[in-house]
């Protein structure tokens, strides 16, 4: 016994003896959404996406803005001719601005499009915040679930052992039979299996946890449902999700994006003007034994008007494909919100579901304990067999792991459901962790001129 007991404490809580320095902030579930919610490499892939897309203002506001260009060019002339060879060197450096005066409005509508796209770009980061949050918190219970039931079955497998030992004494002084002592033996190789699944399964939660929240599983406290935080009923928890859910309000700020993209195009129909200036310093050398010069300098100034006739059908095209584009944004908006109403009613259902299970469960354990209790006492006076007392053993088992996933379902269910209306933040939960602020990245880039670091300095 005293081998089986060492075995189920080393493959449970083997990862308590392995923490990192950051374990002590995953003792609670707030802890391990905490961790997550920094360390996730998913989410701050995603929150450099959200960067990525920032300079998309910048790139369109580009459009207002002039261009400088240097230009610099050397020559040099042979030319032979009856009169003699003439021989000719030049060279000129200048600078010349263009500005855009008019483009047709594809500038400003550009710039409305790309700020659409960051404001749809940080509602999408809000939701896979939400979801890693949501698997942070699955995780941490899987972990709790998955040790309680290996606890479990060690314990099924030490009750086993000693039923199977006393079967087997009970035999060799002739009070009971050979079958008693097969079919505990029987149970007990079950009982050894069904431990080394569910310690691999617990190994396998512990990855999970690892891979979500971005350290090992120590020592987790148990967890409680968000009862608090939820919606009071079903139709306020529909409600909730289609004003507040980042996936929909995330579709939407696209369909204002494909809009302005329509308009854009739409101004390559229309005529362009620009004004252009420069200057330039020119050098020529007619003969340079001589050294005969003619430097000169030379500015100008001007405007161009394009009036587009004809493209070849490429203008329209685009035109068409982008209101196509459009068209399918508003269809995605739909189906949003069909997924969100599909997430709220299926998570508010399990979540109903398990606490009537918690509840069941707990009367159902009381009484199988009861009834294994009693199996025992009339096996010993001869009243029942060794059967019945296995049979009531793995109904007590049964009712445990059940009350096991029950708990486990009903936390994570509260927190499915305030997933699936677009309120499980850092805020409502009041993690201990520092907020990100996607914003802080868009102030500073949306106007910057000239640059090459970021603002972090790489």
């Amino acid at each position: 016994m005293p081998s089986l007991r060492k075995s189920l404490f080393t493959a449970v809580l083997v990862s308590a003896t392995a923490l990192s320095p950051l374990a002590a902030s995953a003792e609670t579930i707030a802890g391990a959404l905490a961790k997550a919610y920094q360390y996730n490499s998913s989410l701050n892939s995603s929150r450099a996406g959200v960067r990525v897309t920032d300079e998309g203002v910048a790139i369109a506001k580009s459009g207002w803005r002039p261009t400088i260009q240097g230009t610099a060019d050397t020559g040099y002339t042979n030319t032979r001719a009856s009169g003699g060879n003439s021989k000719t060197s030049s060279a000129s450096v200048g600078i010349v601005i263009n500005q855009s005066l008019f483009d047709g409005f594809q500038t400003r509508n550009n710039v409305a499009a790309a700020e659409s796209q960051v404001k749809a770009s940080v509602e999408s980061l809000r939701n896979t915040e939400e979801n890693t949050l949501f698997s942070a918190a699955t995780a941490y219970m899987d972990v709790i679930r998955d040790r309680q039931i290996a606890v479990l079955t060690a314990q099924n497998l030490q009750f086993l052992t000693e039923q199977a030992r006393a079967a087997r004494s009970r035999f060799e002084v002739g009070e009971g039979t050979r079958t008693d002592v097969a079919q505990a033996d029987a149970s007990r190789a079950s009982a050894v299996a069904s431990l080394s699944a569910a310690r691999a399964q617990a190994l396998a939660s512990a990855a999970s946890y690892h891979q979500v929240v971005g350290d090992e599983p120590g020592k987790l406290k148990p967890a409680s449902p968000l009862a608090k935080l939820l919606p009071s009923s079903l139709e306020a928890a529909f409600a909730i999700a289609s004003a507040e859910h980042p996936a929909i309000l995330a579709n939407q700020h696209l369909v204002d994006a494909a809009a302005f993209s329509v308009k854009s195009s739409e101004g390559a129909l229309l005529p362009q003007l620009s004004a252009s200036a420069g200057i330039s310093e020119n050098y020529l050398n007619r003969n340079p034994n001589v050294g005969t010069n003619g430097d000169s300098t030379s500015a100008n100034i001007g405007a161009t008007l394009t009036i587009p006739i004809y493209s070849g059908g490429r203008t329209p095209a685009i035109v068409r494909q982008n209101k196509e584009s459009l068209g399918q944004a508003r269809i995605q908006v739909d189906v949003s919100r069909d997924q969100v109403r599909q997430a709220v009613a299926s998570a508010w259902s399990q979540y109903t579901a398990a606490q009537q299970s918690v509840a069941a469960n707990r009367q159902v354990v009381d009484a199988a304990q009861l009834a294994l209790n009693g199996v025992i006492e009339e096996r010993n006076v001869g009243q029942r067999t060794t059967l019945d007392v296995l049979n009531a053993q793995a109904t007590v088992i049964t009712a445990k792991i059940n009350q096991a996933n029950s708990e486990h379902d009903v936390v994570v269910a509260s927190y499915a459901i305030l997933s699936a209306v677009g309120r499980l933040s850092v805020d409502r939960l009041a993690l201990q962790v520092t907020k990100y602020k996607p914003e802080e990245h868009y102030l500073a880039v949306k106007d910057k001129w000239i640059g090459l670091r970021t603002p972090d300095g790489r």
